[in-house]
């Protein structure tokens, strides 16, 4: 397990030194094998296995193998409905294909053909190569990952949990601060259950109410951003002390911080029985009796929005100051009021530059990207809501316009501070800043992201290969989850081309196999998958621009409306091809990302491609049922161009801005890479798939 995950996060092993010497090969053979799936070893790692016995080595290889299998989506068996996908569906008549449609539809069997034979793949991708990791390395990584500024994703709670319970003294690798509440949660929750932390140690984290929520929250296995409501489970009588004492012992137990759960917090009471133990934590009993008796308790943002519909902004601003994080989130509302009412903006500008240093890292750099970008002009406002599923807001851009002076003075006051944080980090040399980051967004929230090949920041531009075609695929099984049959599941795969006005051009779905004017066509729509079942699309690239497509979004849509982590196994993805009829239909060295679709949802809408710049944008996102009457892209043309166009849209703050603020801190920007102490690129040194290292040692 270990391996997996260096592997999956750094594409690093750990490979035990021995004192033999292993055949050429056995090394060779290895090599040959995973070259299939588009790896190598580095030199380094090479000459380590060179020193394993055979028995060390086979059981070192059979892992790596396994690993590497599954993160390409190559540990299974990728069989299409027409097997000679895609030249059949092309030369296929139309009567044909819907006859063979309505007979699967009834019968749940696919055409019978014989699968003929495949020229070579005509490809030629470099080589990922796996390096040589150690043991320090592997504990540095899970620590910071801990110590991340921002919440982290489910595979990161899985991961974590995996060390946490298989680490010794794993009291002595964890940080002295865990600054973000939800992660602190997880993580001191996941060391209580198994029972390797001090009750002493684990209350020293908890320093609010809403901490001690959430923590309980993380014990119950709910949704600790409490985007969601949870139910509790019953605690054990150890966990009901432990909580009671935490609430006793927490120095910033206010009735205010309650009050914003107010109801979560009676359901919890019911659960911890405080009236029983009043006389031994009576400071906690009084909290629970303040909630279930409705007391009036008159809380911060309750004073801010009376004051603030009152127009009274020099009340608005002297109490904010007391809390310089809520200020930031409040300046735009507060500069626009101040425009309107005759107050100086300047003036306000003024009073929060005496507070931001007290302002977060994260919250600085965003307040900084809306400000660089609150006067362009665009239609739409786009919001990420806190949760466990990707979804995504968009609403009418309808705010009037800002001093330019006073958005740029909010722009150099971020900026300063940021860089007077950062100044005081060890220097870092020589820094070499890659342009091509400017593509990549910094990665604030990863709570919902998916496992993928290529882990990255929602909105991210990957380039394309240079290949013609783009070949989408899908995979999905029925089967058992927590007890509970699944029952058929259909899921079904989707393209939707749009033209540069992000006005409909075509569709390719399950009823419509290819496209009028050829540049796509699909494999063919499975109904059900008791042993797994796949779906691929092409996408011809210069065909479809030459038809006057733009964008194309790759949708996945679980027609039969299961949510997809109630399936046992569901993924997708996206190779690069130069002939669509050369090679198998999956090829694992093709894989340009493979990513695990596991959300509470019955629609993922995965990327977008932009033809013409041949970029991919990975969106990662989620919809709920509902968009239609039925489950599918047919029905879903507005909201799929809403999404689009939304999205697109979406200001943010680049990896470039975060590396050029570190190194005009404590460095210097040279234009040489040979010549630099530090790299920050695309596909070297610190690179945009490093989240662990950015959210833990960037966003300080």
């Amino acid at each position: 397990m270990q391996n997996t995950i260096f592997l999956n996060r750094q594409l690093k092993v750990i490979a035990p030194e021995g004192n033999q010497t292993l055949s050429n090969t056995y090394v060779a053979t290895a090599l040959k094998n995973l070259e299939g799936l588009g790896f190598g070893f580095s030199k380094e790692l090479i000459t380590r296995v060179q020193t394993m016995s055979e028995l060390s080595f086979f059981k070192f290889y059979k892992e790596i193998l396994s690993s590497l299998k599954q993160m390409v989506g190559a540990h299974i068996r990728h069989k299409p409905m027409y097997p000679n996908f895609p030249s059949e569906v092309m030369e296929m008549d139309e009567a044909t294909l819907y006859v063979n449609a309505i007979l699967h539809y009834f019968t749940l069997e696919q055409p019978v053909k014989a699968i003929g034979e495949r020229s070579p793949l005509v490809h030629s991708k470099e080589l990922q190569l796996i390096q040589l990791g150690t043991e320090m390395e592997f504990v540095e990584l899970m620590t910071g990952l801990m110590a991340a500024k921002t919440s982290i994703s489910p595979t990161d709670k899985e991961d974590l949990t995996w060390f946490l319970s298989t680490y010794d003294d794993t009291e002595q690798v964890l940080p002295k601060e865990l600054p973000q509440k939800e992660n602190m949660a997880f993580i001191i929750g996941t060391l209580l259950r198994l029972d390797k932390i001090t009750n002493v140690t684990a209350t020293a984290y908890l320093k609010t109410a809403t901490d001690i929520l959430r923590l309980a929250v993380a014990l119950s296995d709910g949704d600790v951003s409490l985007a969601e409501v949870t139910r509790f489970r019953s605690f054990k009588n150890r966990e009901r002390r432990f909580l009671l004492a935490a609430m006793e012992l927490c120095p910033s137990l206010q009735l205010e911080d309650m009050v914003r759960y107010k109801n979560r917090w009676i359901r919890l009471g019911e659960r911890l029985h405080p009236s029983a133990h009043q006389r031994r934590y009576p400071k906690a009993n009084t909290a629970f009796n303040a909630m279930r008796n409705n007391t009036i308790i008159k809380t911060f943002n309750g004073r801010i929005e009376q004051l603030l519909e009152e127009k009274n902004i020099s009340e608005a601003i002297a109490l904010l100051t007391s809390r310089p994080g809520e200020f930031a989130r409040r300046l735009d509302h507060l500069l626009r009021l101040a425009d309107q009412n005759n107050h100086s903006q300047i003036g306000i500008a003024a009073e929060f530059e005496k507070v931001v240093s007290e302002v977060s890292t994260p919250v600085l750099l965003q307040v900084l990207a809306h400000f660089r970008h609150r006067n362009n002009a665009q239609d739409l406002r786009v919001f990420f809501p806190k949760g466990n599923v990707a979804k995504l807001f968009g609403k009418h851009n309808t705010l009037d316009p800002l001093s330019e002076l006073v958005c740029q003075m909010m722009v150099s006051i971020c900026e300063s501070a940021l860089r007077q944080r950062f100044s005081e980090l060890p220097p870092v040399g020589k820094v070499f800043i890659d342009d091509n980051l400017t593509r990549y967004p910094v990665p604030f929230s990863q709570r919902s992201a998916s496992k993928a090949l290529r882990t990255l920041s929602r909105g991210s531009q990957l380039p394309l290969s240079d290949d013609d075609i783009v070949r989408f695929f899908v995979w999905w099984k029925e089967g058992k989850v927590n007890g509970k049959e699944t029952g058929q599941v259909d899921v079904d795969l989707s393209a939707y081309f749009l033209d540069e006005n992000w006005a409909y051009k075509e569709h390719i779905s399950y009823t419509n196999l290819r496209s009028d004017y050829s540049f796509a066509v699909h494999s063919g729509d499975i109904v059900t998958a008791p042993r797994g079942a796949s779906e691929f699309i092409d996408v011809n690239i210069p065909q479809a621009l030459k038809e006057g497509c733009r964008y194309v979004m790759m949708n996945v849509y679980s027609f039969s409306e299961q949510p997809y982590k109630d399936l046992p196994e569901c993924f997708a993805g996206w190779m690069g091809r130069n002939d669509g009829n050369t090679g198998e239909i999956f090829e694992p060295s093709t894989v340009q990302n493979k990513w695990d679709i596991t959300a509470d949802a019955t629609i993922a809408v995965p990327l977008i491609i932009d033809l013409e710049t041949r970029m991919v944008v990975w969106t990662d996102l989620s919809l709920t049922r509902g968009l239609s009457t039925a489950n599918n892209i047919e029905g879903s043309h507005s909201a799929l161009e809403a999404v689009g166009k939304a999205f697109m849209s979406f200001n943010k703050v680049t990896l470039h801005d975060l590396f050029r603020l570190h190194a005009e801190s404590r460095g210097e920007i040279i234009e040489k890479k040979e010549d630099a102490d530090a790299v920050f690129a695309e596909y070297e040194g610190i690179t945009p798939e490093a989240i662990e290292v950015i959210i833990s040692e960037y966003l300080v």
